[in-house]
């Protein structure tokens, strides 16, 4: 049957780690096949339910919730969810009878493709990170293929279903021509400087916001260094407020970067969380990196991203306990080393797998039906 022609369902999705990838692949099939039906299905409350729309796709929400591991009687309450869930997403199926089901992980994939498995539809699980997601894992056996970005996930999954394709990533991070010193004019730095790009995640990070206000003495101290900075909408004021109090002028710092095309091609050296997006994009840009893994995610998995490329000398890792003490001294002598800079560079250079969205999409047409 022709793309053209078929009905793909997209589920997955609470944080830009799922929503980026999710968005990447449904943005090659619509290259491919302008005509294909494209369904997203997520979590209500969730950031899917704004930022699917925004580009351009339907979206339908379920009411997940997830389970509680520290107080047991409150699951009664996501039991009943899970099967209402589940009761809403075989009829999302019904109706909409795609030709193929595509999981990126998240709560809402779970229900949504178990349904899609039990009704004969063929899936494929994309995973991006080096650990593994619970529901990945509960819907790997009845899954026909499941795409990877790290080795050695045969721990988690049946290793003739495996395919290892990289995370996808925003096409136009990959577009930019502009060189660093028109890429920081363009974003009002000093084109001459050495440059420190800071970002938390699509929601802001709260310990190196706090690691950065705890150092802007000791980068003042810096001349030929600037930063900017993006500390997320939720810790905006608090991040302004204490850039403003300092006096502190080779900090720039911002909500939201919009041209991230832009600050990745100014940076000498990122600092940032360790999900799978994130680091797939350092990994295809060949950037240096500070890691700082989030300890409030499942199983640890940052930390297990951080350590896939710490490992291979392609980033360096300061843990988040430790960041307010040692994040910005360890990013001011980084960053004024060019020789490991270089190193870093070359190194998560070779780690990078490019094409992926297009790489996953023809293994989504090969189990199509």
């Amino acid at each position: 049957m022709n793309g053209n022609e078929m009905n793909f369902l997209v589920s997955g999705g609470g944080t830009g780690g799922h929503i980026f990838p999710a968005l990447s692949i449904a943005n090659e099939i619509k290259r491919r096949y302008p005509q294909a039906h494209i369904l997203f299905v997520g979590a209500q409350g969730r950031m899917e339910m704004e930022r699917v729309p925004a580009a351009g796709y339907p979206i339908k929400g379920l009411p997940v919730m997830g389970f509680d591991r520290k107080h047991l009687l409150r699951n009664v309450k996501v039991l009943y969810r899970v099967w209402k869930c589940t009761r809403m997403a075989k009829d999302i199926i019904k109706e909409f009878k795609p030709n193929v089901a595509i999981g990126v992980g998240g709560y809402a994939s779970g229900p949504t493709l178990k349904e899609a498995q039990k009704m004969g539809v063929p899936t494929l699980l994309q995973e991006q990170n080096s650990y593994a997601g619970v529901t990945n894992k509960l819907l790997a056996k009845g899954a026909q293929c499941i795409c990877v970005a790290y080795s050695g996930m045969e721990r988690f999954f049946p290793a003739g279903k495996i395919v290892m394709t990289g995370n996808p990533v925003r096409r136009n991070l990959l577009e930019c021509t502009a060189t660093p010193q028109q890429a920081r004019q363009e974003l009002g730095l000093d084109p001459d400087k050495k440059t420190i790009l800071v970002i938390g995640g699509s929601l802001g990070a709260r310990t190196v916001n706090e690691s950065i206000i705890a150092g802007l003495q000791a980068i003042a101290g810096h001349h030929d260094v600037q930063v900017l900075w993006q500390s997320g909408k939720y810790y905006d004021q608090q991040c302004s407020q204490a850039l403003a109090a300092s006096g502190v002028t080779n900090v720039h710092q911002a909500a939201f970067v919009t041209r991230m095309d832009m600050a990745y091609r100014a940076a000498d050296l990122v600092i940032s969380r360790a999900g799978a997006s994130s680091i797939s994009e350092l990994q295809l840009l060949g950037k240096p990196a500070i890691l700082v893994p989030s300890p409030n995610v499942a199983e640890d998995h940052q930390t297990h991203n951080a350590m896939a490329l710490v490992d291979k000398g392609a980033a360096i890792m300061v843990r988040d306990a430790e960041a307010r003490d040692k994040l910005v001294a360890t990013a001011l002598d980084t960053v004024a080393n060019a020789q490991t800079l270089q190193s870093l560079a070359a190194n998560v250079k070779k780690m990078a797998l490019a094409n992926a969205a297009e790489t996953i999409v023809d293994h989504v047409m090969a189990i199509a039906k």
